[in-house]
């Protein structure tokens, strides 16, 4: 247990201590670290933490963080807005974007299928992704989802949505990828050979 002779430092170790994966010791280590730090760099530190909270907004089109009302990803007229990978969440983007290999867009459900943790598809940004790929049109949908029950459930249950079209194509990663792990946990070259040699969804 650590005992602090300082209100202040223990309230600081306290909140860095509320950040996923961070225990009280690291924490302690941030603040002390921040504490030897010049009043500039702080404030530099500070102004980005709070621009993040104020200025970052959800991309209108595809879920996915953005500084404007549309991310990068989708403003650029480079990528092919007919190939739409669909993935669970933002770290999910970065993770396949890193791989350099897909120039399609993407669509972040912002969570998958589970009701064990009460998670239903009117949770999802299931809708927005239905309309896209008839509004646009859609020529491929990609699963980029866990291999997972949960991610195997919402893909079919997606996929069931799909407006059935001879011009649509519903492909999922190759199995690269080893049941249970999420993508932001695998490395890039396997990451990128699965969105390379991705394969048609079937039931």
């Amino acid at each position: 247990m650590l005992s602090f002779t300082s209100r202040l430092v223990e309230k600081a170790v306290e909140q860095f201590a509320t950040l996923p994966g961070i225990g009280r010791k690291t924490a302690l280590r941030f603040v002390l670290h921040v504490l030897r730090q010049d009043k500039a760099s702080v404030e530099t530190f500070l102004a980005a933490i709070r621009q993040l909270k104020e200025l970052i907004h959800e991309c209108k089109r595809c879920h996915n963080i953005a500084d404007g009302e549309t991310c990068d990803i989708c403003a650029d007229p480079r990528r092919d807005a007919t190939t739409i990978c669909v993935v669970e969440n933002i770290q999910d983007v970065i993770s396949i974007e890193s791989t350099g290999q897909f120039k399609g867009v993407y669509h972040v459900l912002g969570g998958i299928i589970s009701p064990m943790d009460g998670v239903g598809p009117g949770d999802l940004h299931v809708d927005t992704l239905l309309q896209r790929v008839t509004a646009q049109p859609a020529r491929e949908v990609i699963f980029a989802l866990g291999a997972t029950i949960e991610g195997d459930t919402t893909a079919y249950y997606i996929y069931k949505k799909l407006p059935r079209r001879d011009d649509l194509v519903v492909t999922t990663l190759a199995k690269g990828i080893a049941v249970g792990n999420d993508l932001e946990y695998i490395d890039e070259l396997t990451l990128g050979r699965s969105i390379v040699n991705r394969i048609r969804f079937s039931l």
